[in-house]
């Protein structure tokens, strides 16, 4: 789950890490009178999106007045920014952040991530501040430091020590860049998060270390254990469908491809993604429907499917264990006839009341093509589209 950067340091700010001051503003209006309570001779008026790349794209302005931070507003609000990570549809402008100035000395990378290959945190640090890690890793790869972290003591000050020498903060400010660290890694930590990027870090001329930017993402299947994030959800920057298919404890995610998938459990779900790259079609979706789901659950499942117009064709791909076939072919034509299924659909089931399942379908009077495995299905499918 992605926030936005003013609800991102709201939560550091909660955890003493040193953030600008800053006020979210949705009119123009709200904007300018956000300027007036900061009192500061320069604002900068912050396009909030969830996407990287804002600055490079024109979604950060620096005001040196009242009247600059009216004009930048209505430039921003409402626009439709595209940065790198948007793709080229871009997204909509519909808040801003109004922030105080501040006098940037240099700016610096930190970071903590999941490092797989060791089953551990790291924290990663550069003094190339400023642009995207990925750029920084492919030019100067020898800039980038890093620190893994043992789970059982967490961070400790030595390590975050050893990053701030190594990134050249100045040795007057390092104690301060240790604490920002400590108090970075515990939100890390404590909220579940798959990424902490502070980016750029700066050290100004009064002094101080600060969170410039900050993106915050967490692990959706933690936030049981952090209810208090759900408030920063944003529906507005979420795939529509993604976000209709969490309300009903759906796993969806929205993909280029145009042919449905809908199945049951994660690994089959990738391996009928694979067998449908295989036979040279593009899936549409990951869908993983569940073992314990309903007839109404399915039924949802489909709905969704079909509400996305790249869709020209449906492969269902059920393994029933848990999960019994008749219970998905009692979805699956319930939402075929409620939504009028005008595009193929190729059906493989296999397991739990195999038999009923196919009897179902094949009384349901709809033009389903049964598969007899899942490479026969995905072949069907692949056809038919093309």
């Amino acid at each position: 789950m992605n926030i936005h950067e003013y609800q991102a340091k709201e939560i550091l700010r909660d955890y003493g890490v040193s953030v600008p001051r800053g006020i979210v503003a949705f009119t123009v209006d709200e904007a300018v009178e956000a300027a007036k309570k900061l009192g500061t001779d320069t604002v900068v008026v912050k396009a909030q999106i969830h996407a990287g790349g804002r600055g490079k794209a024109g979604g950060v302005k620096v005001a040196k007045n009242l009247d600059d931070v009216r004009t930048y507003a209505q430039q921003l609000l409402g626009k439709t920014l595209v940065t790198h990570q948007t793709g080229p549809e871009g997204k909509e402008v519909k808040r801003l952040l109004i922030e105080e100035g501040c006098a940037i000395q240099k700016e610096y990378y930190i970071g903590f991530v999941v490092d797989r290959s060791s089953s551990r945190v790291v924290l990663m640090a550069s003094e190339e501040g400023g642009t995207e890690i990925e750029e920084v890793a492919a030019k100067t790869p020898e800039k980038i430091f890093k620190e893994y972290i043992d789970p059982a003591v967490g961070l400790l000050p030595f390590q975050a020590r050893r990053i701030a020498f190594h990134i050249h903060i100045p040795k007057e400010l390092v104690n301060q860049a240790v604490q920002f660290m400590m108090g970075l890694y515990r939100v890390f930590v404590e909220k579940d998060c798959s990424i902490a990027e502070i980016n750029p870090l700066v050290t100004t001329a009064d002094g101080k270390v600060l969170a410039l930017d900050a993106k915050l993402n967490f692990d959706a299947n933690a936030l049981y254990r952090n209810q208090d994030i759900l408030q920063y959800r944003d529906p507005d920057e979420e795939d529509p469908k993604e976000v209709e298919a969490s309300k009903h404890g759906l796993s969806y995610i929205s993909l280029d491809g145009n042919i449905g998938c809908m199945v049951n459990g994660a690994g089959l779900a990738m391996a009928t993604m694979d067998i449908i790259k295989y036979y040279g079609g593009e899936p549409a979706n990951f869908l993983d429907v569940g073992g314990g789901a309903t007839a109404e659950k399915v039924t949802e499942a489909f709905k969704i499917i079909l509400s996305d117009p790249k869709v020209k064709g449906i492969f269902v791909n059920i393994f029933g264990g848990i999960m019994r076939c008749d219970v998905i072919a009692t979805g699956v034509v319930e939402a075929a006839k409620q939504v009028g299924l005008k595009v193929p659909l190729v059906v493989r089931l296999e397991g739990t009341n195999v038999d009923l399942g196919k009897k179902i379908l094949n009384e349901s009077g709809l033009n389903i093509i049964a598969a007899e495995s899942m490479a026969d299905g995905a072949q069907k499918i692949v056809e038919l589209v093309q």
